[in-house]
C-alpha cells in the first residue's frame, strides 16, 4: 500500500513537472503576443507603401487642371485657325463645353466605380481624355473642337470624384489629409503646366495642337500605372471579396496592420452588399444629412466666386497693365502656395479649422474688393489693391475651401453610398461652376463690382456659419469611426 502511494506520488511529480513547464512557456508566449499587439496598436502604418498608389491617382487631378487651363493662352490662336475669331459665344463654348461634359461624366462616376472598381474606373476615365484630346489636336473646325472638349469633359467628370474616394480609402488615417492635399497640388501643377506649355503659341504656328497632344501623355501613363496599383480594399470588401481586400491592405499598410484594418472595416461595412443605392435614399433616407452637408459645401465653394476669379482674373489684371501670362502665373503661384500650406497643416490642425479660416480669409478678401470698388475706384492704386486682394482670395481658398471638401466628403460618406453620393455632390459642383462662369460677366455689367463682390462675400460668411454648425472633425479617425460618429446604427 505504501509502495503504491510512493509510485503514485512519483508519477504525480513526473506528470506535474512538465505541465508546470508548459504553463510557463504558454505564459511567456501570451506575454509576447500581448506586447506585440500593444506595439502594433501604438505604431502607425508606413506612408511609404501607399504613396505610389496615391501619386498614380493624382494624375487625374493633374489632367483636370491641365484641361481647364489648356485653352487659356491658345484660345485666340485657335479661334483664328478654326475660323470663329471675334465670336465671343463660340469662344465661351470652347471653355464651357468641357464643364458640360464633366457634369455628364459626374452623373455616371458613382455607378461606374461601384460596378467595375476604382482601378478600372481610372482607366476608363482616361480613355475619353485620350480620344477627346486627340480630336482637339487634329480638328479642322469649331464643331470638332467642341466635340473633343465635351468628350474630354466626360472623362474629367468621372475621374476626380473617384480620385477623392480612392485616396481616402487607401490612405492610413494619420496621413489621409496630407494625401488628400496632393489632389489640389496636382490640379495646381496641371494649371501651371498648361500655362507654361501655352506660352510659345503666339510665336509657333499650330503650337496649340501640340498643347492638346501633350495632354494625351499623362492620360496614357494613368492607364498604364493603374495596372500596378492596388484596388480599394473597401470596394473589395463591399463586394464580398474579403481575402482580396486583405491582400490589398498588405500592399498598402504592411502585413502587421492587415488584421486591425479588416477589423475596422467589418465594424460598419458588410461584405457582399450589392443592393443599389437610389437617389431617394440619398435625399430623404438616413444618409440625407451627410449628403446635404456634402452638396452644400460644394455649392458654397462655387458660390464664393472662386472660379470667376480663375476664369476672369486676366481681364482685371490687364487693366492694371499686367500681362495675361504674368497674371495667370501669379494666380497659379498663389494657388500652389496655398495648397502646400494645406498639405502641411491639414493633418495637424484638422479639416474643420482649415475650412473655417479659409472661408473667413476669402470673406475678408472679397470685402477688400468691395471697399476698393466703392471707395477707391478712382484712385490710381486701386487696380493694384484689387490684384493684391485677388491673390489673397486665391491663397486663402487653396488653404482650405479648395482641397478640403472633396477629401471631407470621401471621409464622411458611408462605404455603401460613398461613390454615388460623391457623384451627386460633384454634379452640384459642376452645375454651379458652369452657371458662375456663364453669368459672372453679365452680372458684373448689370450690378457692378461692389454689389457682386458683396454677394460673394456674403456666401463666404454663410459658409463659415455652415461649417461651424454642421462639419465634424475627421482628423486622425478611421473611415469606420467617422461613419459610426455621424450615422445612427440600424
Amino acid at each position: 500500500m505504501l509502495g503504491n502511494l510512493q509510485v503514485s506520488s512519483s508519477m504525480h511529480k513526473r506528470m506535474t513537472a512538465p505541465r508546470d513547464y508548459i504553463d510557463s512557456n504558454d505564459l511567456e508566449d501570451s506575454s509576447e503576443r500581448l506586447l506585440s499587439d500593444l506595439e502594433q496598436e501604438t505604431t502607425v502604418p508606413s506612408w511609404k507603401l501607399s504613396i505610389p498608389h496615391v501619386l498614380a491617382a493624382t494624375i487625374v487631378s493633374f489632367l483636370f487642371g491641365y484641361h481647364l487651363g489648356v485653352v487659356n493662352e491658345p484660345l485666340e490662336r485657335i479661334s483664328v485657325d478654326l475660323g470663329f475669331h471675334g465670336n465671343t459665344l463660340a469662344e465661351g463654348l470652347v471653355v464651357s463645353t468641357l464643364l458640360a461634359g464633366a457634369f455628364v461624366g459626374s452623373l455616371f462616376s458613382g455607378w461606374i466605380a461601384d460596378e467595375v472598381g476604382h482601378r478600372r474606373t481610372f482607366q476608363l476615365c482616361a480613355l475619353p481624355m485620350l480620344v477627346g484630346g486627340s480630336l482637339c489636336a487634329t480638328t479642322k473646325n469649331l464643331a470638332g473642337m467642341l466635340l473633343g472638349r465635351f468628350i474630354v469633359g466626360i472623362g474629367l467628370g468621372v475621374g476626380p470624384p473617384v480620385a477623392s474616394l480612392y485616396v481616402s480609402e487607401i490612405s492610413p488615417a494619420h496621413v489621409r489629409g496630407t494625401y488628400g492635399s496632393f489632389i489640389q497640388i496636382a490640379t495646381c501643377l496641371g494649371l501651371i503646366g498648361a500655362l507654361l506649355i501655352g506660352i510659345p503659341v503666339t510665336s509657333i504656328v499650330g503650337w496649340w495642337r501640340i498643347c492638346f497632344w501633350i495632354s494625351t501623355i499623362p492620360a496614357a501613363v494613368l492607364i498604364f500605372a493603374m495596372m500596378f496599383c492596388a484596388e480599394s480594399p473597401h470596394w473589395l470588401f463591399k463586394r464580398g471579396r474579403s481575402s482580396e481586400a486583405e491582400a490589398e491592405f498588405e500592399k498598402l499598410l504592411g502585413g502587421s496592420h492587415v488584421q486591425a484594418a479588416m477589423a475596422e472595416l467589418s465594424k460598419t461595412d458588410r461584405g457582399d452588399e450589392t443592393d443599389s443605392v437610389k437617389l431617394s435614399e440619398l435625399l430623404y433616407g438616413r444618409h440625407s444629412r451627410v449628403v446635404f452637408i456634402g452638396s452644400t459645401l460644394f455649392a458654397l465653394q462655387q458660390l464664393s466666386g472662386i472660379n470667376a476669379v480663375f476664369y476672369f482674373s486676366s481681364t482685371v489684371f490687364r487693366r492694371a497693365g499686367v500681362s495675361s501670362n504674368l497674371a495667370n502665373g501669379l494666380v497659379g503661384i498663389a494657388n500652389l502656395i496655398g495648397s502646400i500650406i494645406a498639405l502641411i497643416l491639414i493633418d495637424k490642425l484638422g479639416r474643420k479649422v482649415l475650412l473655417l479660416w479659409s472661408f473667413i480669409g476669402m470673406a475678408v478678401s472679397m470685402a477688400l474688393q468691395v471697399l476698393t470698388a466703392g471707395l477707391f475706384a478712382s484712385s490710381s492704386g486701386s487696380f493694384y489693391f484689387t490684384i493684391a486682394s485677388t491673390l489673397l482670395f486665391v491663397l486663402t481658398f487653396a488653404t482650405g475651401a479648395g482641397p478640403v471638401p472633396a477629401l471631407l466628403l470621401a471621409e464622411i460618406f458611408p462605404s455603401r453610398i460613398r461613390a454615388k453620393a460623391m457623384a451627386f455632390c460633384m454634379s452640384v459642383h459642376w452645375v454651379l461652376n458652369f452657371l458662375v462662369g456663364l453669368m459672372f460677366l453679365r452680372l458684373l455689367e448689370q450690378f457692378g463690382p461692389a454689389l457682386l463682390y458683396s454677394m460673394f462675400c456674403t456666401f463666404c460668411l454663410v459658409a463659415v456659419v455652415f461649417v461651424k454648425r454642421n462639419v465634424t472633425e475627421t482628423k486622425g479617425k478611421s473611415l469606420q469611426e467617422i461613419e459610426i460618429a455621424l450615422l445612427p446604427q440600424e
